[in-house]
């Protein structure tokens, strides 16, 4: 690919320095002029194989012909009216879409938003109406969003929290399972039984929320163990079960939702992310009684359920049926997992490899012992990733843990190149 003109990454950095405040990070001082499935073209004509995926926004790739098709469509008719002013059927249409998809065998509704943080303050919304009690139990390591009341939640003080106190109150944290820390699902459940002992009564509580894998906390994935006592201490008590699939969800884990792998089915869930292709659009979907909790004009939002955005997600799910995606799912994840195991043979660095279907990771630590972590070592692998050519993201409590999202939709032969990439520069700099 030719450069963009007279465009330079360096020159781009420099006014993106002048123009956007410090406090939006950027994990590649790499500007992208062109995307296609898999590869992304940076301004000065350099390709990159993309395993970051936009943070897990394109499992069915840049710009999927079908979801471009179905946006292009939608802009010849109209773009925006409001859906609370004037409604529109593809609204109904993708909330009724995802009503089917959820777990559960029980009526459900869907209210589609735009953003991940939108939707969990909304599902907290819910959950409070519902039940008319304000405690909310998140977990330690997890992620929710930046909003005030989801950087509550959130379980991951760096670089999230810092300097943006104080947050909401009746948000308290449990321990989230860690089999590679040997952290067990007693542990997790026992910590939950503590808060109710030390900081707030069961019955204050009105909702659970977790993520069935965490996904800035480091990919760690909830044994279906968990969500089936969490089921049982939620029904005990009367409090909702929140899953957050905003980066797990929409086919990831090889489910269109990763609890759906333990047998529970959720109060309420959460969604983002890969939904719409790359559009912003957002979802709660939960037991129809919770929903209609609120009263009229107590949920909603000027941009929320943008008819493109639905427009986008409505092809994604038929993508997802004519081109097999979450049995894809599974076959990359399965391909991943050898060959990041393979450079974890070889290398002692690499203390785990973790994940659920093509949602992948390893944790890098020194000398094998995961309690030294390698934050080091994963900025430098991915700085030298980038410069060969292959697009990484770090993530994890200590910043030491490389994940992998890349499109569901790429060929086996970009896997295969960006897993040989990734191989060399461990052999370069890891011992």
């Amino acid at each position: 690919m030719q450069r963009e003109s007279h465009l330079t990454n360096a020159a781009l950095l420099a006014r993106r320095q002048a123009a956007v405040p410090r406090g939006v990070g950027h994990a590649h001082t790499i500007f992208a002029a062109r995307a296609e499935n898999a590869e992304v073209f940076d301004v000065e004509g350099r390709r990159y194989v993309d395993f970051a995926g936009g943070i897990a926004v394109l499992n069915t790739g840049h710009r999927h012909p079908a979801v471009i098709e179905a946006v292009k469509a939608q802009l010849d008719r109209y773009t925006h009216t409001c859906f609370q002013v004037l409604a529109y059927e593809p609204y109904v249409e993708l909330a009724e879409r995802l009503n089917a998809l959820a777990p559960g065998d029980f009526p459900k509704k869907t209210i589609l938003l735009t953003t991940g943080a939108e939707a969990v303050e909304n599902a907290i919304k819910i959950a409070r109406a519902a039940t008319g009690r304000p405690g909310l139990i998140a977990f330690g390591g997890g992620y929710h969003g930046r909003t005030l009341l989801t950087l509550g939640l959130t379980g991951k003080v760096a670089p999230y929290k810092i300097g943006f106190g104080p947050f909401p109150g009746d948000v308290f944290h449990a321990v989230y399972p860690n089999a590679a820390r040997d952290i067990t699902v007693d542990d997790s459940i026992e910590s939950i039984e503590a808060i109710f002992r030390n900081d707030i009564e069961a019955r204050r509580v009105a909702a659970i929320i977790i993520e069935p894998v965490q996904g800035e906390g480091g990919f760690n994935v909830a044994p279906a163990e968990l969500f089936q006592r969490l089921r049982t201490l939620c029904d005990q008590h009367g409090i909702l079960l929140i899953a957050d699939e905003i980066q797990t969800g929409a086919g990831r884990t090889g489910t269109w939702y990763a609890v759906s792998q333990s047998g529970v089915a959720p109060d309420l869930i959460t969604l983002a992310k890969s939904m719409a292709g790359g559009f912003p659009l957002s979802a709660v979907t939960g037991r129809a009684e919770v929903m209609d909790a609120p009263a009229p004009g107590g949920l909603g939002g000027t941009y929320a359920g943008s008819p493109v955005g639905c427009a986008a997600a409505l092809a994604v799910l038929d993508v997802f049926e004519q081109e097999n995606l979450l049995q894809r799912s599974r076959d990359l994840g399965n391909r991943l997992r050898a060959g990041l195991q393979a450079m974890a043979q070889r290398h002692r660095c690499i203390g785990d490899v973790r994940g659920l279907g093509a949602m992948i990771a390893i944790e890098l630590c020194k000398a094998g012992d995961l309690d030294q972590p390698d934050a080091e070592l994963a900025r430098r692998i991915a700085a030298e990733a980038a410069a060969r050519g292959l697009i990484l993201l770090t993530c994890g409590t200590s910043g030491n843990v490389i994940r992998i999202l890349v499109p569901l939709t790429a060929s086996d032969a970009v896997i295969d190149e960006g897993l040989a990439i990734l191989a060399d520069c461990l052999n370069e700099l890891a011992a």
